[in-house]
């Protein structure tokens, strides 16, 4: 059986909204840039080479992303609007748009990423555990299943 990985990265720490700023624009406290390399350095650890990297286009999510650039060098990164306050379905979307690739990492927030944690590997969208700011899932599915509930398992949960 042939495996396919999926890899959610949650951003890391992000500074409150200042006073008339979008939540889009909010970037990294210097503890998120911290948590952020401590991801990328799992990352690394783990061997991880994701065919594609699927980043919302919100600030925070691309400073992570850089720092995992940073760790894994060059990358195919793609920044996706539709991941910025996802839906476990439009994820679902997204991802199958992108079903070719043996590994993606997608860079996220939540309470997309931890909703659609839980209905891949449990099968409902209730059981969420949460996914604190940089927290990373991995999830495997058989290559030839389609993105249904249960369907993943998890090979690895880390955070920082």
């Amino acid at each position: 059986m042939t495996v396919r990985q999926i890899i959610l990265l949650r951003h890391a720490h992000a500074e409150p909204p200042e006073e008339g700023q979008a939540d889009a624009q909010r970037p990294l406290t210097d503890d998120g840039q911290r948590e952020a390399a401590s991801a990328a350095a799992w990352l690394k650890g783990k061997g991880v080479q994701p065919d594609v990297v699927l980043c919302s286009p919100a600030l925070r999510t691309r400073q992570t992303s850089a720092a995992v650039v940073a760790a894994l060098g060059a990358l195919d990164v793609r920044e996706e609007p539709r991941i910025y306050e996802a839906t476990p379905g439009t994820l679902i979307e997204v991802l199958d748009d992108h079903a070719e690739a043996d590994s993606v990492l997608l860079i996220g927030h939540n309470p997309g990423l931890e909703t659609l944690v839980a209905l891949l590997t449990d099968g409902t969208s209730d059981t969420g555990r949460g996914m604190p700011t940089s927290s990373i899932a991995w999830l495997d599915i058989d290559e030839e299943a389609a993105l249904e509930p249960g369907v993943a398992s998890l090979r690895h949960f880390w955070w920082p």
